[in-house]
């Protein structure tokens, strides 16, 4: 199972796993029927009651293991996307971010980056969804990221002074607000051209 915490373990206090071999079970059961109704339809398809329905878990056992629909969408999507955009190793940090970026790009251009985006617009309005999305998607992309990071630190060729959040945000939130606007189109050339944007500046020394 994957750990929502992540590399911290500070979402181990919000979630609490069923440990009982019937609970778990069911647990599970819910969990593949929503992953089978997020690859059919999206979120719009993973309701409560298709949830249910799929499972043959009630729905009041759904809402003691989670708080909303979006919540246990989120946990099943990440489980399942936790190895989705595999971590480059180029040998130089520009080459493994540039490579990075280009990888999330396509997966937010594919139907899982629609679930995605779904998702995202799903927690403005739900608090404890959002807290799963966190957990569960959000904190391995991001941890990923701080070990390109890190291992740019240990070279010496990033700059120590920014920290791997204001990096992170800098480099793959322009790729999110390209897919929930459409403005412009998520492909490897506009991916790279932001990075290399958000790597070297915008301004003339």
């Amino acid at each position: 199972m994957t750990d929502p915490a992540g590399p911290g373990g500070q979402a181990h206090a919000l979630f609490a796993r069923p440990v009982k071999p019937r609970s778990i079970k069911v647990h599970e059961a819910a969990l593949d029927a929503t992953r089978a109704l997020l690859r059919e339809g999206g979120l719009p398809a993973a309701t409560i009651d298709a949830i249910a329905a799929r499972s043959g878990v009630s729905k009041a056992t759904l809402y003691k293991h989670w708080p909303s629909r979006t919540a246990v969408a989120a946990e099943a999507f990440g489980r399942d996307m936790a190895d989705a955009v595999p971590l480059p190793d180029t040998g130089t940090t520009e080459g493994d971010l540039l490579a990075q970026v280009r990888l999330v790009s396509r997966f937010y251009a594919s139907p899982e980056g629609t679930v995605f985006s779904q998702l995202l617009a799903a927690s403005v309005t739900d608090e404890g969804g959002a807290a799963y999305f966190r957990a569960w998607f959000l904190a391995s992309r991001r941890a990923a990221v701080r070990t390109l990071w890190e291992r740019g630190l240990a070279r010496g060729d990033v700059r120590a002074d920014v920290d791997v959040d204001t990096a992170t945000d800098l480099l793959f939130g322009p790729l999110v607000f390209r897919l929930m606007t459409g403005h412009l189109p998520l492909t490897d050339d506009a991916a790279e051209a932001v990075a290399r944007a958000a790597l070297h500046g915008l301004l003339e020394e």
